[in-house]
């Protein structure tokens, strides 16, 4: 695969954005641009896995960053790197290798199967593409080591339409099926807004044990700071297209800076009924100020 193997040198970032801008539409006066993600900055190691949390509401720019990262859309300003080369030089040169290597795990998996192919044919696409295994039947053992290492019986799976499956299930199919291609990271984006509460925490604990036990590098896109506090290892918050603080997830959490993160936490339901919702949101209720987020990027710049 190339300059972008994992024997690559572990100081190079595995992923790395350098000052990413990304505007749609504006024409020749820009009177119409709309900017969603402007001068955003941040790396994740390639000597250690890590999950990396991307927080923010609706609209902050989470999605645009995936796609940017995962080379379905290109940057209108700044770069994004892959152990060291642009993504948009790799999709042209060596394309193939760059998606053995990075796969997607999206919000919704009713949108990446066909309804008229059982669940099998993604798996069998892979199969084919990749040359992941000398024979059929050695890809399909494959297969089936995969969806066990998520939890799924392969006897009750395979053969299935996706209406047939749960969210759930659905949902550890598409993991399993990332997980196939042995990955060095995987974008996951919204994976468990989906999902109801009992199989979250399966869907989370099955992210936990593919960056412990095989190393894959995790980049959890939320607006969930519930879950991104129980998963990741450290976080950044995205207000408006733009990092206004990072840092260990712990640390960002229990010691907020931004006034936006504090507001993002303050919206975190408390399992105590005798704390109000009112009186939760109390110092949180103002936007945040120029001033709050100039306070966090020179935290940012002091790391």
């Amino acid at each position: 695969m190339g300059d972008i193997s994992r024997g690559a040198i572990a100081t190079t970032p595995l992923l790395e954005l350098d000052h990413v801008r990304k505007s749609f539409g504006g024409g020749a006066l820009r009177r119409h641009e709309v900017v969603a993600l402007d001068d955003v900055s941040l790396d994740l190691p390639a000597d250690r896995p890590v999950i990396a949390a991307i927080a923010g509401e609706s609209g902050s720019g989470k999605s645009t960053l995936a796609h940017l990262i995962l080379g379905l859309l290109s940057p209108t300003g700044g770069e994004v790197r892959y152990r060291g080369r642009s993504v948009g030089s790799l999709l042209r040169n060596d394309g193939l290798a760059f998606r053995h290597q990075i796969q997607a795990i999206f919000q919704d998996p009713a949108d990446v199967f066909n309804p008229f192919y059982r669940v099998d044919h993604v798996f069998d696409m892979l199969l084919g593409r990749f040359h992941l295994a000398p024979s059929r039947a050695a890809g399909w053992e494959l297969v089936r080591n995969a969806l066990r290492s998520v939890g799924l019986d392969p006897a009750v799976t395979l053969g299935r339409y996706a209406h047939e499956l749960s969210g759930g299930q659905a949902q550890r199919l598409m993991i399993a099926r990332a997980l196939l291609l042995r990955p060095s990271l995987i974008v996951a984006d919204e994976p468990v807004s989906m999902v109801d509460a009992s199989l979250r925490a399966a869907i989370l604990e099955t992210l936990l044990q593919l960056k412990e036990k095989l190393g894959v590098s995790i980049l959890y896109i939320t607006h969930d700071l519930a879950t991104a506090y129980q998963v990741s290892d450290e976080i950044f918050i995205l207000y408006r297209g733009r990092i206004v603080e990072r840092g260990s997830t712990r640390s960002v959490i229990d010691a907020p800076v931004h006034p936006y993160t504090r507001l993002l936490i303050s919206s975190v339901p408390e399992p105590d009924p005798d704390v109000r919702w009112q009186e939760r949101q109390a110092d949180a209720e103002d936007e945040p100020s120029d001033g709050g987020l100039a306070r966090s990027l020179e935290g940012t710049a002091a790391r």
